[in-house]
């Protein structure tokens, strides 16, 4: 199967958690599906069937909220059965709103923002020093990168040079609170930081798979992929009420009948 059709699915799946009784983060979850599928399809080193290898590459989700669409992912690669999506948000599930170290394929629980990138600096530098080959990939929100502790993680992992460590902000421009602002010129703060900055359509997976096949060496490396939130389900993209909904049937429905309006051929 290709990772367009996997990417689908795993958008199909976040709109079904978003079902239950406390709906999900649709917007940033189908924002960064793209990103997402083709990291742990065709770029992350792992063994499903041995999710605590050593010889993995390490995946950290620093905007937790996107749970919905980890879990899609992790479906995907045999990390979790489909019909444990349904317990997505209950009573002693291992699916949780924001993602549990429990669950097969964690490596951290994350949700309060701003922390993921010192995670992975950590895990890079320890790494390193172990004399592993091993790569750390942090997912950051834009909205994420107004917190003061993203940019002392940056600035440490530039003064190391953790060239084993890539952070992905998925540039959706949206929060909460309405438009992300205040961040421009992003990928030259980056590099003011001592990272290697690349610009992507993170939707484009052409692109992203020329990019994460080809990332600079010798720096950490932050790729900067523009993304539109709700992006394959035209009734929330680019709409800040996507960023927390919780699916009615016949939302759900609609919802539904726009991303099928996407499917790939």
């Amino acid at each position: 199967m290709s990772t367009e059709a996997a990417a689908y699915r795993v958008r199909e799946r976040v709109l079904k958690m978003g079902t239950g009784a406390h709906g999900t983060h649709i917007g940033g979850s189908l924002s960064c599906a793209d990103v997402l599928t083709l990291l742990f399809t065709e770029v992350l080193r792992l063994r499903p069937e041995d999710p605590r290898w050593d010889g993995r590459d390490r995946f950290i989700l620093s905007k937790g909220h996107a749970s919905a669409a980890l879990y899609g992912v992790l479906v995907e690669r045999g990390y979790l059965a489909e019909t444990e999506l349904a317990t997505y948000t209950r009573k002693g599930s291992r699916l949780a709103g924001h993602p549990l170290r429990r669950l097969p394929g964690v490596e951290f629980p994350s949700g309060s923002l701003g922390h993921g990138l010192s995670l992975g600096a950590g895990v890079a530098l320890g790494l390193r020093r172990t004399g592993r080959d091993s790569r750390v990939f942090v997912l950051l929100g834009d909205g994420e990168l107004q917190e003061g502790s993203v940019w002392e993680a940056a600035m440490f992992a530039g003064t190391q040079r953790l060239d084993n460590l890539v952070a992905i902000v998925d540039r959706n421009g949206l929060q909460i609170t309405g438009p992300t602002t205040g961040l421009e010129p992003l990928a030259e703060r980056w590099r003011t930081f001592g990272w290697h900055a690349v610009e992507v359509d993170g939707h484009d997976l052409a692109a992203l798979r020329s990019v994460f096949g080809d990332l600079p060496t010798g720096k950490p490396v932050v790729v900067i992929a523009n993304t539109v939130k709700g992006k394959g389900v035209p009734l929330f993209e680019g709409k800040k009420k996507s960023h927390s909904v919780q699916l009615t049937p016949r939302l759900y429905q609609r919802a539904v009948a726009g991303l099928k309006s996407t499917r790939p051929s």
